[in-house]
């Protein structure tokens, strides 16, 4: 979404976060009406239905025709249309977290179950716990499938001295990695699955 279109979907939400001007919106769609019959009906001051009015031609949602000596208001569903089109699509409501780091939860959870080793010359990583919860030893399962070369088969015994290297029970890992379909096992080869489950 560019910055312009969030600025006006912003500007949107922002003027559409007033009970009032929800209920206005929903009268002018029904019915034209005048600064005076919308202050009757809401039962508001007129200088309060005036600022709400202002509030709404601001983003298009509502327009003006003079009607003798005054001035009748209608939600333009034109407008609102177009605005649904442009912004509201699937895409660009998604796009909106795209300044957001969507891994920074996976990072945390890495970050607190695991360690420098200082028993290793190559600054490998250790595995303090494997945790309970599911969905973090989801993250921790994807972490350590990464330690296995794509298309490269391994034997068992090279798999378990893999995951010895991050945690003692590689056995568990073991089972978990291919419970999991991170990695593969067939007639006692493991490898490390693609995206479609094959290796």
């Amino acid at each position: 979404m560019r910055k312009e279109q969030f600025k006006t979907l912003l500007r949107f939400f922002k003027v559409l976060a007033d009970e009032s001007r929800l209920k206005i919106v929903g009268i002018l769609a029904n019915q034209e009406c005048s600064v005076e019959e919308l202050a009757a009906l809401m039962q508001l001051k007129e200088p309060t239905v005036s600022h709400h009015l202002a509030k709404l031609k601001e983003v298009n949602l509502v327009t003006m025709r003079p009607d003798g000596n005054s001035r009748l208001y209608q939600l333009d569903s034109e407008a609102l249309e177009k605005i649904s089109q442009e912004i509201f699509t699937p895409g660009n409501i998604a796009s909106l977290i795209s300044q957001i780091d969507t891994e920074a939860w996976e990072s945390k959870v890495l970050n607190n179950y695991l360690e420098s080793n200082p028993t290793s010359l190559d600054g490998v990583q250790r595995l303090k716990e494997i945790p309970v919860s599911r969905k973090k030893r989801l993250v921790i399962l994807k972490w350590l499938s990464t330690k296995f070369e794509l298309e490269v088969e391994y034997s068992e015994q090279m798999v378990n001295e893999i995951l010895g290297r991050y945690h003692p029970d590689y056995l568990t890992l073991q089972r978990e990695l291919v419970s999991y379909k991170f990695i593969q096992r067939k007639d006692g080869i493991y490898c490390r699955n693609l995206q479609d489950g094959e290796c």
